[in-house]
């Protein structure tokens, strides 16, 4: 059992009366006066100090580890002096990320978590610090979505050392500390008119892209791994089997989204542009590193690449083809819904004015979840009510006249 000890004062027996008494050690009124000692549930001896007057803040201490032991919840009371900065470099290695994936959590802790948290005991960081950081992102300006990742890398971050017996409890999850959310964004699909005029505008060499994104609802960097042997022609089949993706600076071949490779129809109007394409572009044999620059090289003829023959790169593309294409497409101060998105978005407003269900266009999509996808595009279904109406009116044979007006419906006497 541990005790408090007061290093202030000490109980001496008088040799000549035979009575104890309490006199002043050399400590006094000097450094923390209380010191508690125990045992850890290893056997090995812990000790924490307290100031004057805080006797029962030590009391209540030695109650809680003790009572800690007994229920196997123990931590020890120094496990937390690790700075978040330390504990954060060592989560993020040991985190299975995908390369790209790696990097953006990197970028996030360097700009916007470790000039907060760093230099701070994890066993000190409390929801109040919490909360702070949360207001100085505001007051800087950052974006509300950028704000929900940064959030939710400190969390893990934190659950982790709970895990590990480094802190009792997370921070984040205090009723105080309010989440910062994505806000919710409604997907407005661009018309038929834009997507041609946008392909219309795009350079030769690009153009097939718009047919792989709005016709097949691709991906950015799973259209710019598109190889013609993907396509089964009797099935009218596009496997999406590969992305190009930029890695440390650095192109690579690598599976789709969330290794979630997928069979997407491919209609014939865009296996005929395919044709047409491949006719005047012919696809180059292109080799890069499979997930990782390190990883193994492989080779694969793409659809598009640029005009060296060269896979092609995200940021270039972006700002040298996609950009001045949209501007000549009509679209006026692009927000981020006007991005290589927006053929992903036009494709599943397509499919799902054309009466696709949910589950079949979250498979084409490429989407972890059916959810999602409903969650996403929900406003952009056909309504209840009209579908209704549509399948009432063919079981009743259309509509009838009555003399009192067109379109009133007859009396059931």
């Amino acid at each position: 059992m541990g005790h408090v000890e007061d290093r202030w004062w000490r109980d001496e027996r008088d040799p000549t009366t035979g009575r104890t008494e309490r006199r002043k050690t050399e400590r006094f009124g000097r450094g923390h006066r209380y010191r508690v000692r125990f045992l850890d549930p290893e056997g090995r001896e812990r000790s924490r100090s307290f100031p004057d007057r805080r006797k029962r803040a030590a009391d209540e201490f030695l109650v809680s580890m003790e009572s800690d032991k007994s229920h196997g919840s123990y931590i020890d009371p120094k496990a937390g002096r690790i700075t978040f900065g330390d504990y954060a470099r060592r989560w993020l290695a040991s985190q299975t990320f995908e390369a790209s994936t790696h990097n953006s959590v990197t970028w996030r802790l360097n700009a916007q978590i470790l000039p907060f948290f760093e230099r701070r005991e994890l066993g000190a960081i409390s929801p109040t610090d919490v909360r702070t950081w949360i207001r100085g992102m505001q007051d800087r300006g950052v974006a509300e979505s950028y704000q929900a990742g940064c959030f939710a890398h400190v969390s893990s971050i934190l659950t982790a050392a709970v895990d590990d017996r480094l802190i009792r409890e997370n921070p984040c999850h205090a009723r105080s500390v309010v989440r910062p959310k994505r806000p919710p964004v409604k997907v407005i699909p661009w018309s038929r008119t834009r997507v041609d005029a946008l392909r219309t505008a795009m350079r030769d060499r690009f153009a097939i892209f718009v047919a792989l994104g709005a016709g097949c609802g691709l991906r950015q960097g799973e259209a710019f791994g598109v190889s013609p042997g993907d396509i089964d022609r009797e099935a009218g089949i596009l496997h999406v089997v590969r992305q190009v993706r930029l890695v440390d600076s650095r192109l690579a071949f690598a599976p789709p989204k969330r290794n979630k490779t997928r069979d997407v129809p491919i209609p014939d109007a865009v296996l005929h542009l395919v044709d047409q394409h491949m006719q005047r572009f012919p696809p180059v044999p292109v080799t890069l590193p499979w997930r990782t620059p390190s990883g193994e090289p492989t080779t694969a003829r793409l659809l598009l690449t640029d005009e060296r023959g060269g896979a092609l790169r995200r940021n270039h593309f972006n700002e040298a083809v996609w950009n001045p294409a949209r501007r000549a497409a009509g679209v006026v101060n692009p927000t981020r819904q006007d991005g290589t998105h927006a053929l992903r978005h036009y494709y599943a407003s397509v499919l799902l004015d054309a009466g696709e269900n949910i589950r079949a266009l979250s498979e084409y999509l490429g989407h972890h979840d059916p959810g999602f996808t409903l969650r996403t595009y929900t406003h952009l279904m056909p309504s209840s009510s009209a579908r209704t109406c549509r399948a009432i009116d063919a079981a009743f044979g259309g509509r009838e006249e009555r003399p009192d007006g067109p379109g009133t419906a007859q009396s059931d006497s």
